[in-house]
């Protein structure tokens, strides 16, 4: 009885305690409670990923094609891995499974703020990839101007191949935060207004003119430091796009199924799922393409996943590059929200080049900006390329024991865990 009343009075509370028990979990591998939406990678699987964000490279898509590239056959477009991972962690002890149990920030938001990606292989039809989870990193804030007091909950995905080789390592940090106090807390939108003929025009203009490099080798020897990369668009963003989205990559929180199947994860897990206009139960994740569910949670309108944007800065680098370079590292930040309706300016330049262990490496500046002119997500990227005399290596995980990766990614998240307090007690006289 006294768990129970425990629980409901911290219910969507961000308390002291609630950080402490999260910081419990740090380093301790658990396995992702919703199956991945592709087991196997295949041809169509590939195709639907990058149907999701626009992408018409063939070597993705066409066997025919993909054959006669270095690669020998199709790969898989780089965020084909975040539909992947089966289990992959090993059993926890009794005290690492207690740690684990449950969610010690229940009933808070949960709002993406950074990816980073680290690919060391392709992903090849007829691959099977496991995946391990941990939390690595816990970030207090006292005060934030979107939603008072937040902690920033940092994650990491190492997924390996059927010969237990890392091939991936995801890193996410999601701001959680008091779903009622991002509702209160009243900023400035920028919010889309309905395209003149003229925009929808260079839009259009755009979409004409994107070229994918593909079999046209670039050498590292022509890359200038300084030069832009071809700007791609995406958009504008409508609630078909999600659909589509969604059908590539899967329902992410949402365990995959409706009607029954559905009722049978709601039966298990109620707090996925929350009333409705009509009083029925839906997925929490309806923000997206719910507008009065937005709004229950202080957000004008519907709003896209930063996954999105992070697979179309990969769509940039991957289209600059051409089929013999190598993306091997990407980062962004998710800083502003880009809503149903925005367009999607993907821009980018390169910032610098070195010869370093690891080949022939072009550092990338590039960015997501709306149409009002806003970036919306900066980040960075890694490429590498072949030079005249030498072919594209690929780079190496620097551990190959999962353990040793994550513990790594704990020590060097050390140093941000401030320890502040995020207790609301004082913030009204703030």
């Amino acid at each position: 009885m006294a768990a129970a009343q425990e629980q409901t009075s911290t219910y969507g509370v961000l308390s002291d305690a609630g950080v402490d028990r999260l910081r419990q979990q740090l380093g301790i591998q658990y396995d992702d409670p919703t199956p991945p939406h592709n087991y196997e990678a295949h041809m169509d699987g590939f195709r639907h990923m990058a149907n999701g964000y626009g992408d018409g490279n063939p070597l993705w898509s066409d066997r025919d094609y993909a054959r006669k590239t270095r690669w020998g056959g199709l790969i898989a477009p780089p965020m084909f891995v975040t539909s992947m991972g089966e289990k992959g962690a090993p059993k926890p002890t009794p005290e690492q499974k207690a740690a684990l149990r449950g969610d010690p920030l229940a009933g808070l938001g949960s709002y993406q703020a950074v990816q980073e990606f680290e690919w060391w292989a392709p992903v090849r039809e007829g691959d099977h990839l496991t995946s391990s989870a941990a939390l690595v990193g816990v970030v207090p804030k006292a005060n934030s101007a979107f939603s008072g007091s937040t902690v920033g909950e940092m994650r990491a995905w190492v997924m390996r191949n059927a010969k237990g080789e890392p091939i991936v390592l995801r890193r996410g940090t999601w701001i959680r935060a008091e779903r009622h106090a991002s509702a209160e807390r009243k900023k400035t939108y920028e919010l889309p207004q309905p395209y003149t003929p003229e925009q929808l025009a260079e839009i259009d203009a755009a979409y004409a003119a994107e070229t994918i490099r593909g079999a046209a080798t670039r050498y590292w020897e022509d890359v200038q430091p300084g030069e832009d990369l071809p700007t791609i668009v995406r958009g504008p963003l409508r609630t078909t796009d999600i659909v589509v989205w969604h059908t590539g990559v899967g329902m992410g929180i949402t365990p995959p199924g409706a009607f029954k199947l559905s009722y049978d994860v709601r039966a298990k897990v109620p707090g996925l799922f929350t009333p409705n206009a009509l009083n029925v139960p839906d997925t929490v994740q309806r923000l997206h393409w719910e507008k009065e569910w937005a709004n229950q949670l202080g957000i004008p309108i519907s709003y896209d996943y930063g996954a999105i944007r992070e697979a179309i800065l990969t769509n940039l680098a991957t289209n600059w590059m051409g089929d013999d370079g190598w993306l091997w590292k990407l980062s962004c930040q998710h800083r502003k929200f880009v809503y149903q309706g925005d367009t999607y300016w993907v821009k980018g330049r390169v910032k610098d080049k070195a010869m370093t262990e690891a080949g022939a490496e072009v550092r990338l500046e590039i960015w997501v900006q709306n149409q009002w002119g806003t970036i919306t997500s900066p980040g960075e990227a890694t490429v590498l390329l072949p030079t005249r005399d030498k072919a594209v290596a690929l780079p190496k995980a620097g551990e190959q024991d999962v353990q040793r990766i994550i513990d790594q990614e704990v020590e060097a998240n050390r140093r941000l865990d401030t320890g502040v307090s995020v207790e609301r007690k004082a913030e009204a006289a703030g």
